[in-house]
């Protein structure tokens, strides 16, 4: 199988490409600055460039859609351009190069409409109910990959959430970088249970589903993949607050207030255009103070694959990987 892995440089994309060399794959990756793989050919340019990923794609039969602009702000224009053109734009190429399998790396987001989310499934993904420009914009791109699942070409989407693991410069740096400066707060009581999913769990997974996209009952479907151990944020922020050496989170603000704030700073960056990160958001204060966990069992049948690193062997992990400096 030669694959073509777009977005190959983050913390996920990296884990991925990884998985599929020790899998024994021929692997392309596809990404705007050089990623420093190893063993691997790379293209550089952009996912809505139709001749880049052209270029990219030539010669393979398997992809794993993973590159897209991911942020809690921004203007529309560069979420639609990069997360829905982009994929518009990688699935045509696909097509034309003969790919039969293609995994379309999507997020728990585009189904979220702000409601608790307790053992649910994979529900499908709403645009016009997601909450904020990203979460729509993928929304949008796991709509266009899934209706393009027809004979020859099947497709399959995979929603893995909140992932993390040493690297890791999105959950785990922000939470790391507040605590340390005393301004990790809880939102709430910090009891709402939530999923996570450690990198190299998500690796595999995605690589189970580029195996096995193939098949019936994964075809065109859409699946959550977590963890499958649900903890409560107070904990997930307090344990990878003391693996980066700071203490635990022990302020909380209301749930009401937080929502409300973050709603009007969402409102005050759209306004004046920034596209820095605010201190919360709407969907922020939405994600840290109400549950979200889901029901693996279709995932993991599906897949046939489970989670090889538990959460405590991951924050273990973690600070070691602290402690090494």
């Amino acid at each position: 199988m030669k694959v073509l892995v777009t977005g190959g440089r983050g913390l996920l994309g990296s884990a991925v490409v990884r998985e599929l060399v020790q899998r024994g794959r021929d692997v392309t990756v596809l990404q705007r600055h050089p990623s420093g793989a190893v063993g691997v050919r790379e293209v550089l340019g952009d996912v809505a460039d139709p001749v880049a990923v052209a270029r990219a794609v030539a010669g393979c039969t398997a992809v794993v859609h993973l590159a897209a602009h991911v942020s809690m702000v921004g203007p529309w224009p560069e979420f639609e351009r990069v997360n829905v053109r982009g994929t518009a734009t990688v699935l045509a190429a696909a097509r034309a190069a003969g790919v039969d399998r293609f995994v379309q790396v999507s997020s728990p987001s585009v189904a979220h409409v702000g409601e608790p989310l307790v053992g649910a499934l994979a529900q499908p993904a709403d645009p016009a109910g997601a909450r904020g420009n990203y979460a729509r914009s993928k929304a949008m791109a796991e709509l266009l990959a899934l209706r393009a699942d027809e004979p020859g070409f099947a497709v399959t989407a995979i929603r893995p959430h909140l992932v993390w693991g040493p690297g890791d410069e999105q959950l785990v740096g922000r939470i790391a970088e507040r605590a340390r400066a005393g301004r990790l707060v809880l939102v709430g009581r910090g009891t709402a249970l939530i999923d996570t999913l450690y990198v190299d769990n998500a690796a595999q997974a995605l690589a189970q589903a580029l195996d096995r996209c193939h098949l019936p009952d994964v075809r065109g479907q859409a699946f959550v993949v977590t963890n499958g151990e649900p903890r409560t944020v107070a904990e997930v922020f307090g344990r990878i607050a003391v693996a980066a050496g700071a203490a635990p989170p022990t302020r909380r603000v209301p749930f009401r207030l937080a929502r409300a704030a973050g709603a009007g700073l969402d409102r005050a960056w759209e306004r004046t255009g920034r596209t820095d990160l605010p201190p919360l958001t709407a969907f922020l204060a939405e994600q840290l103070g109400t549950a979200h966990w889901f029901d693996q069992r279709p995932a993991r049948a599906a897949l046939a694959w489970r989670p090889s690193v538990g959460l405590d062997e991951g924050f273990a992990r973690l600070a070691d990987w602290f402690a090494a400096g």
